[in-house]
């Protein structure tokens, strides 16, 4: 196995373009990488060899079945130029420069992560949108009424059950009157679906707490859930879903 640094784990974010900030808590300097993702993900999200084979199209397609246009695309569509928008995990692929572009040169992109080798690879995608900005910071950590809207994209199935109420819930309340969450997710696919059983092993073996939201409504893990207008679209037979709370 590639060796993962410390600095790779915790540290400073020294990366290649200042137009793209990045700032930590002021109270600590550099979060903590929370257990289980040194646990369970670290060969897919701390380790710097393991990003650069990852992230790529053509593996978060295979990844997503041939869906990873689909529903990053779904998510795209839910915000509009001008727009304060936070990502609060920085994800494989394009969606973040595309996102960027569609905001346009009046609204903004925050990517928020808790790993900087993450926040080192995202920030080369946006070095092209000076509005954007970069967070050190744990979802759970994010700050109330600082958005216009939230694009949460295959975060939440990665994170254990007590830890992602916590995230789902913060997220909520880091929007302002009239903005809107959005998560794009893993869904329990229908009982026919042929890929069901091959999914359930990915998950025991890989994803342990991606089960979770086969079990749980997304809006099931607020606890002001009334606040917010849901609405869910599922896709590929039900193994993902497009769960929208719009403030009410």
């Amino acid at each position: 196995m590639d060796r993962i640094s410390e600095a790779d784990v915790v540290g400073d974010v020294a990366v290649e373009d200042a137009r793209v900030p990045v700032k930590a808590p002021a109270k600590r300097r550099f979060p903590r990488v929370p257990d289980y993702l040194r646990d369970v993900y670290a060969w897919a999200y701390l380790n710097p060899k393991s990003v650069k084979r990852l992230d790529h199209g053509f593996v978060a397609g295979a990844i997503l079945w041939g869906n990873y246009r689909r529903l990053s695309d779904a998510a795209i569509a839910e915000f509009d130029a001008a727009m304060r928008v936070l990502q609060p995990a920085c994800a494989y692929g394009d969606v973040a420069p595309r996102l960027a572009t569609k905001l346009g040169p009046d609204g903004a992109l925050e990517m928020a992560d808790i790993a900087p080798v993450q926040l080192r690879n995202v920030r080369k995608k946006l070095a092209p949108f000076p509005t954007s900005h970069l967070q050190h910071r744990d979802a759970a950590d994010t700050p109330a009424a600082s958005y216009d809207a939230v694009n949460c994209f295959f975060l939440i199935h990665e994170i254990p059950d007590a830890h992602r109420r916590r995230v789902v819930e913060a997220l909520l309340d880091a929007v302002v009157p009239g903005g809107k969450v959005v998560f794009i997710d893993y869904h329990k696919p229908k009982a026919w679906h042929p890929l069901k059983p091959v999914m359930s092993l990915v998950f025991d073996t890989l994803e342990p707490f991606a089960k979770g939201l086969w079990h749980q409504e997304v809006w099931e893990m607020a606890r002001n859930a009334d606040r917010f207008t849901w609405s869910k679209t599922t896709y590929f037979g039900g193994l993902y879903q497009k769960v929208v709370a719009v403030t009410k």
